[in-house]
């Protein structure tokens, strides 16, 4: 349910389609074991001429339950594909020279396990380490001239003896219930780029990131006298929320707060280097979605103003005075131009959804993004400009070419003076004039979305005869900033509403077997399932909660991001003033009422939704007569992050709504 983690933002699905249409290909459906070819393509960067572009290609590696991972080098002109790398671990983070004759990368050395910096020079010749640091390297930037790099790093422990002499109790302050260590803070480091003695430009218990991984890629002055970065309080993600920018003199190592705004993230600067552009919620108010601000002669302004709805990401135009912003508007994924002063302009993507983190633009205007459409997974895609139609340029998904895919479409409804909506796909093989049992896949977040992109999970759902309906729910990001914080204090109820009448919805269709209606979802998903079952406990046949935050008293207690849940009530759950509608929103509060069959699922370790609130519904529909098994993963992570148990979540999940819907 974590913000910075939209684990299952992903549940939506295939084509747009007319209501009523008969689909009788012989074709097989997706099945599970097509889960083991699906190609994904991430770290897209093109070349500074606009005539490569470096990618990822991650494949599932089923026998070992692993990946592998490439390096790909795809031409503009006509999509050639040329591998760059082979048996390299860890992958992530391509990035090219200021000339365009070397290519950057993170991987982990084979030696250490740990990861590092690698460049590879693109005239030919192995790739060379450049960063040996103890902790391995997080994230890192090119010197505007390209002959340093700034990288993030954690600290070393500094009394390992101590340490495993057994004298290592730790403080507890805000940190969650799973730290078993005192977690050190992660600092910027300056390394020339051919290799040499690296230097620590940063010290002190303040971060550039925390335990779960919140950082901010570093940004150099155009000068190269400077580093710009996101500045925490401290490692734990509960107070990342607080964060500002600063700079720090290379020479001298002098930092000076440049942005005191709370909640400043993901310094870029424009093209030239005298705008700084960064991503903050809006109006500094957590409830509201992520603005684009610029810094510009000193005066800090929302570009994104006249938007007034969350973006995700952006980048900048060649121009130095445009942005484009990547963010959801209803149930699509789009493309905005931003300029600093003026109107945005929705770019034309046709039927393609572009990725919010998969996005690069040439010095000359060409830009390289992933994006999916609603029968494919992530492709490479290129636009000659902003004015021109996206080319795709690879096919590693090929495969679903020659199976049959559900087809989807988008439905609207309107609640409480909100205009709200949702994705509907439809059976593989749908009948016109036949009722069909009717599963719901709810995203998590709150701050996600559900959109017509391809989803794996639904397609299963799809293939075994269901309809599959995603709603979008107050809390969500795609329907502006009213929307988004109307989740404020009403964390269960009204999103509750906002289901239900998407469903009502749907059923006016005259196509659902309303006898059998399953609910589903995982992390906050998970909660609006587990909510959902024990308000309208009469509406479900069945239900799966994934990784549900049952109780928010105790989610505030040990989870993470702890403090972030503070924004949804206004205050902490133990002060006498907001005690009693922190244990109103929870689930577990309305769970003897609950009658579906439920399937409860988790991770041992998940930090995010600690396992301990599923254990908490488990025992409470047990108790009370209902129908209800549990199997736990011994991952420590938020959803499983390999194929194997990837699968058979999946399994279980489609599984049991076969078992009790048909």
């Amino acid at each position: 349910m974590n913000r910075l983690n939209r684990i299952l933002i992903a549940l939506a699905c295939v084509l747009l389609a007319v209501p009523g249409f008969s689909q009788t290909s012989v074709k097989p459906a997706f099945q599970l074991k097509d889960l083991r070819k699906l190609v994904r393509i991430s770290s897209p960067h093109i070349s500074p001429d606009g005539k490569q572009i470096a990618i990822i290609a991650t494949r599932p590696d089923w026998e070992n339950d692993k990946t592998k991972q490439e390096i790909d080098l795809v031409q503009v002109a006509d999509g050639a594909l040329r591998k760059l790398t082979f048996q390299r671990r860890g992958l992530s983070t391509l990035r090219w020279s200021p000339d365009g004759k070397q290519l950057a990368f993170l991987a982990k050395d084979p030696k250490t396990k740990k990861v590092q910096l690698f460049v590879m020079p693109m005239d030919g010749g192995d790739a060379i380490r450049i960063t040996h640091s103890k902790t391995g390297v997080d994230i890192y930037a090119w010197s505007p001239d390209g002959k340093r790099f700034a990288y993030i790093a954690q600290d070393t422990i500094p009394n390992p003896k101590a340490i495993k002499h057994h004298e290592d109790a730790f403080r507890v302050t805000d940190n969650n219930y799973m730290t078993r260590a005192a977690v050190q803070p992660w600092h910027l480091w300056v390394v020339p780029a051919d290799g040499g003695n690296a230097r620590q430009l940063t010290r002190g218990h303040w971060s550039l990131g925390t335990d779960q991984g919140s950082l901010s890629a570093p940004a150099w002055t155009a000068d190269g006298k400077s580093v710009v970065f996101c500045k925490y309080p401290d490692v734990w993600e509960g107070n990342s929320w607080h964060s500002v920018l600063a700079s720090v003199d290379v020479k001298t190592g002098k930092i000076k707060t440049i942005v005191a705004a709370e909640g400043s993230t993901n310094p870029v600067f424009a093209p030239g280097g005298k705008t700084l552009a960064f991503i903050r919620p809006r109006n500094g108010d957590q409830n509201n979605g992520f603005a684009v601000y610029a810094r510009e002669n000193g005066k800090v302004s929302d570009a994104t103003a006249a938007l007034a709805r969350n973006i995700n990401n952006f980048v900048w135009l060649p121009n130095g005075k445009t942005m484009l912003l990547m963010a959801e508007k209803g149930t699509r994924e789009v493309m905005w131009q931003q300029p600093l002063q003026g109107k945005a302009q929705l770019l034309n993507t046709g039927n393609i959804l572009p990725g919010s983190r998969g996005v690069s633009v040439s010095k000359n205007g060409v830009i390289a993004f992933t994006g999916s459409t609603a029968a494919y997974p992530d492709e490479l895609y290129v636009m000659n400009s902003v004015n021109r139609q996206p080319r795709r340029l690879t096919n590693f998904n090929a495969f679903l070419d020659s199976l049959s895919l559900a087809k989807n479409e988008g439905v609207n409804w309107k609640l409480n003076g909100f205009q709200e909506d949702g994705v509907l796909t439809y059976p593989v093989n749908f009948e016109k004039g036949k009722k069909y049992p009717l599963v719901l896949v709810i995203h998590g977040g709150p701050e996600g979305a559900s959109t017509v992109r391809f989803s794996p999970l639904v397609q299963l759902l799809a293939a075994q005869g269901f309809l599959v309906f995603q709603p979008n729910y107050r809390g969500s990001i795609n329907l502006g900033d009213a929307y988004q914080h109307a989740i404020y204090r009403n964390t269960g109820k009204g999103p509750g509403e906002d289901v239900m009448a998407g469903l009502k919805k749907v059923e006016e269709k005259g196509i659902v077997d309303k006898a059998n209606i399953g609910v589903t979802g995982w992390s906050y998903g998970g909660y609006m399932t587990s909510w959902l079952i024990g308000n309208y406990p009469d509406v479900w046949k069945a239900a799966v909660s994934g990784a549900a935050l049952n109780d928010w008293v105790m989610d505030y207690t040990i989870a993470y991001y702890q403090k972030g849940d503070l924004y949804f009530f206004g205050g902490s759950p133990w002060v006498k003033k907001y005690w009693k509608i922190w244990r109103e929103q929870s689930p577990i509060a309305f769970a003897i009422k609950a009658k579906a069959p439920t399937l409860i699922m988790g991770d041992a370790g998940d930090p995010n939704v600690p396992i301990v609130n599923s254990y908490q519904m488990f025992h409470a529909l047990r108790d009370n007569g209902v129908t209800t098994e549990f199997y736990v993963y011994p991952a420590n992570t938020h959803f499983p992050h390999d194929i194997v148990r990837t699968t058979d979540i999946y399994r279980r999940w489609v599984d049991w709504m076969v078992k009790y819907l048909k």
